[in-house]
């Protein structure tokens, strides 16, 4: 679930192991190369945050944001 704070669009994902993370980070890091549009994110284990905003838009949340995000949402429900 994404909340706005901040500026930013931010959610939480868990997944089982660090595996698991590590390759959600690889599919959202080739959506958001397509885009050009790239996350600031953090990964620990098997968690991983991510912050979306749009740094030429003046660092706001944007419609680019909630596509990515979007995107993102897809990816995690995919097996």
């Amino acid at each position: 679930m994404w909340e706005e704070k901040n500026n930013s669009l931010y959610s939480k994902f868990e997944f089982k192991d660090f595996s698991e993370a590590f390759a959600f980070m690889t599919r959202v890091a080739l959506a958001a190369e397509k885009m050009d549009h790239h996350p600031l994110w953090t990964n620990v284990y098997n968690q991983v945050e991510i912050w979306l905003s749009t740094h030429d838009a003046g660092n706001i949340v944007t419609d680019k944001d909630r596509a990515l995000a979007k995107k993102i949402d897809k990816i995690k429900t995919t097996p």
